[in-house]
């Protein structure tokens, strides 16, 4: 009975195996698939006849697969596994007693004897060692020391920061997310506990969206902490205990037309003209997803009433299209200069009417409009008149921006003009702004300069993340720099004042034939510093089984993919790296010391296919907010199908890693260590801490003491790496996601690590409402 349900197994991998086979070779890709299925054909076909011989055509199978996998891939463990995993388990099958024992072997056999079991025994054998083999190293790793030389004895941090403090989102308007604390080290981190912990009640809600996200940075000031939560609550903490000083609740309701339920942190202001203790002489701006900017007392969380109208700026003001949930910040505003400024963030792809772009400067005390600079109408940055809007659907900024008071100077990352994915039609200001970073005067809001990262973008590789500011040291002296980092991998390493490179920028040819009435650039910018992948084969298509990898490599042919930069089709295009970014809104960390920086590129190939208007659904009533699925793009002669490129078990279709941590010298340009980040813990159905090296969305955070910290993966961990070589120090469970930035502050002389986890809808971590400090033991 054993030997014939082996069979019926056989005979159905078989046929599967060929059918699949030959759909891929028609399709061009590998004709292993087809003779793997002949081969498991055969092999049923002896084993209902009871032949011995079945044993030596699967040993023949297994050294074919065996050598074929190596052939392919070397010797990585995690594509092996797919390729020879069913093998091998079936293989040991078949050398089981059940089945060799009852087979034919000839009259004068004896039935305990190994005999024609042998060749497959040695080459499962073999296969087994050569796994082994391959789970020692790593081949996609990159190993080495950044410099621990520190080049700035005094370098710039920016702003008027206090070493035990951190004001901004990068803790300073250099968004450098690094701390000049030194009590936390490689040598001690390891025996960090918890301090306190903090829920703030604010949870995801039944009728949430779907990309309801807690991103939070917390500022400390003195001896408090501030922080939001994604329904936009504001709340001040003790910094030494965690108890709550003060909360406030701006009511911003639910509304299913938002894309994201978020907050990414609070902005902080000392009125220098106010004694403290004076009402509102210290103050926290509070963004909210319905499009306000709120003045809040950080004494009490009393609302100012002298900053704009009774204490809250109305950003739907001089909007052109003004529909609820399809324009607010997500992101906090930047601080300078008397200033507090303001981007937004516009739904992705829902419509071609969406709110403006526009950058706004208002005055920090009153809330007056000082000046805006909208893309759409460049030149023209003096307040807008009454009655009079912005340019509709010009080039946003959703992330964070970066100012330098000494220069004067405003840097921001713009996106693009909606639909995304479709470019004909679009004016010369868009086709010039769009996934650029640009410098605006801080006073006037005048353009000073601009670097765009993609040309005519298709592919909505926004410009996700704060831009870094740092002096860089080179032959000729300190530079004045920017560390812009890009959805598509390059990280742009520029002289801050004019825009130009410090590091090489180069244009290369790029893939062309875009659909009808629309182009595509002939080449695009390539930065000496990059984390850009390799170009996809059909070799890199993955799986938990042969089965499903099968699927993908399958799924792969039928798409459009000529490498980076493949344009949307009909077909379907395969976008990689995709629009979920090598890097996006978390960014990088730098030591503006040592000037190195810590980031982690994460890889995940996306799919991209335009859908004729006359095909398109009507919305269904419970449509949500969302950038996967079917983008609407109401009004355009196309939607967009998009998502991740993931095989039928909903897992990646290329190979891990997907997410790596990795350092850089930003003085070479040169990648020096890169290591797989991350573990399958979270997202298997069996808790295995397996390192496959796993996507994440989130920051990292560096400390003078030489440690770098970061959460972001899709498993519940915050971590600690050495900074010099990467490697992971300690590591703590989180009780929910991590898809914040963590930072760092000193009270009493002791230092805190802070971590905010509360999950992300979109990556599917566990949601929470956790605030929790760590610190070294006394």
């Amino acid at each position: 009975m054993a030997i014939t349900l082996t069979a019926v197994v056989f005979l159905l991998i078989g046929a599967a195996l060929g059918a699949g086979g030959v759909w891929l070779a028609v399709l061009g890709g590998s004709w292993y698939y087809i003779l793997a299925g002949l081969a498991f054909l055969i092999t049923s076909y002896l084993l209902f006849r009871k032949r011995a011989s079945a044993l030596l055509v699967y040993a023949v199978l297994v050294i074919a697969t065996l050598g074929w996998a190596i052939w392919e891939i070397g010797f990585d463990w995690w594509q092996l596994a797919p390729r020879g995993g069913v093998i091998i388990l079936l293989g040991l099958w078949l050398l089981t007693p059940w089945i060799r024992l009852g087979l034919n072997t000839g009259a004068d056999a004896q039935r305990t004897s190994w005999g024609p079991a042998v060749p497959l025994l040695l080459t499962v054998l073999a296969a087994l060692v050569v796994a082994g083999y391959s789970m020692m190293g790593d081949p996609k790793q990159i190993t080495g020391e950044l410099s621990e030389e520190v080049i700035a004895t005094e370098p710039d941090f920016g702003g008027n920061v206090p070493a035990d403090d951190w004001h901004q989102y990068g803790r300073t308007p250099y968004g450098q997310r690094y701390s000049p604390l030194k009590e936390i080290t490689p040598d001690n981190v390891n025996s960090l506990q918890v301090a306190w912990t903090y829920q703030t009640g604010d949870v995801k809600l039944p009728d949430d969206i779907g990309e309801t996200t807690y991103q939070v940075t917390p500022l400390k000031v003195r001896d408090t902490l501030y922080i939001c939560t994604p329904h936009n609550w504001a709340i001040a903490l003790d910094a030494a205990t965690g108890k709550e000083k003060w909360k406030f609740d701006p009511n911003v309701g639910l509304n299913p037309d938002r894309q994201h339920q978020t907050c990414r942190g609070v902005s902080y202001y000392a009125d220098p003209a106010l004694q403290p203790g004076q009402p509102c002489a210290e103050r926290v701006y509070l963004p909210t997803s319905d499009a306000r900017l709120i003045a809040l007392d950080a004494a009490n969380g009393q609302i100012c009433p002298s900053f704009a109208d009774k204490g809250t700026l109305h950003l739907e003001k001089g909007m052109p299209y003004d529909p609820a949930g399809y324009y607010y910040s997500t992101s906090p505003p930047v601080v300078a200069a008397g200033k507090i400024i303001v981007g937004g963030a516009v739904n992705d792809n829902y419509s071609i009417h969406e709110q403006s772009g526009v950058i706004r400067a208002y005055d920090i005390n009153t809330g007056a409009l000082i000046w805006n600079w909208d893309s759409g109408n460049p030149d023209v940055t003096t307040p807008l008149p009454e009655g009079q809007t912005y340019t509709h659907n010009s080039p946003n900024s959703w992330s964070v921006s970066s100012a330098d008071e000494k220069l004067g100077l405003l840097f921001v990352p713009l996106g693009n003009q909606t639909p995304d994915q479709l470019g004909a039609g679009r004016s010369e200001n868009v086709e010039k702004f769009s996934s650029s970073i640009v410098a605006l005067d801080l006073n006037s809001g005048q353009l000073r300069w601009v670097r765009q990262t993609v040309h005519h973008d298709l592919w909505d590789m926004d410009v996700p993340a704060q831009p870094t500011l740092l002096d860089i040291n080179t032959a000729t002296g300190a530079i004045p720099a920017l560390v812009g980092p890009t959805k598509q991998g390059d990280i742009y390493v520029l002289d801050r004042r004019t825009g130009e490179p410090i590091l090489p920028i180069e244009e290369v040819p790029a893939p062309t034939g875009a659909i009808e009435g629309d182009h595509t650039a002939p080449t695009q910018p390539v930065s000496a510093l990059n984390f850009i992948p390799q170009r996809l084969t059909g070799k890199d298509m993955w799986g938990v089984s042969m089965f499903d990898q099968l699927a993908c490599r399958i799924e792969f042919l039928k798409l459009r993919y000529e490498g980076r930069y493949t344009p949307p089709s009909l077909q379907g295009s395969l976008i990689y790296p995709g629009n979920f970014g090598v890097f996006n809104w978390g960014g990088i960390a730098v030591d503006p010391g040592r000037q190195i920086m810590f980031g982690m590129p994460t890889y995940l190939a996306f799919t991209s296919k335009l859908v004729p208007r006359a095909d398109v659904p009507p919305p269904g009533d419970n449509t949500k907010g969302s950038e996967q699925g079917l983008n609407r793009n109401e009004g355009a002669p196309y939607a967009v199908i998009m998502g991740p490129f993931v095989s039928p078990l909903g897992l990646p279709c290329q190979a891990p890693p997907w997410g790596y941590v990795a350092g850089a010298d930003l003085r070479t340009g040169k990648v020096t260590w890169k290591h797989r980040n991350g573990t399958v813990r979270d997202s298997s159905p069996l808790p295995l801490p397996f390192k496959v090296g796993v996507p994440g969305i989130g920051g990292p955070m560096i400390t003078a003491g030489g440690v770098a910290f970061l959460s972001a993966a899709v498993d519940d961990y915050l971590r600690a790496y050495d900074v010099t070589n990467g490697n992971q120090l300690w590591e703590a469970r989180l009780p929910a996601g991590g898809q914040s930035t963590p930072m760092s502050f000193a009270l009493n002389g002791k230092q805190y690590v802070v971590m905010v986890a509360g999950g992300h809808g979109s990556v599917g971590t566990k949601p929470g409402d956790y605030v929790i400090a760590y610190t070294l033991p006394k």
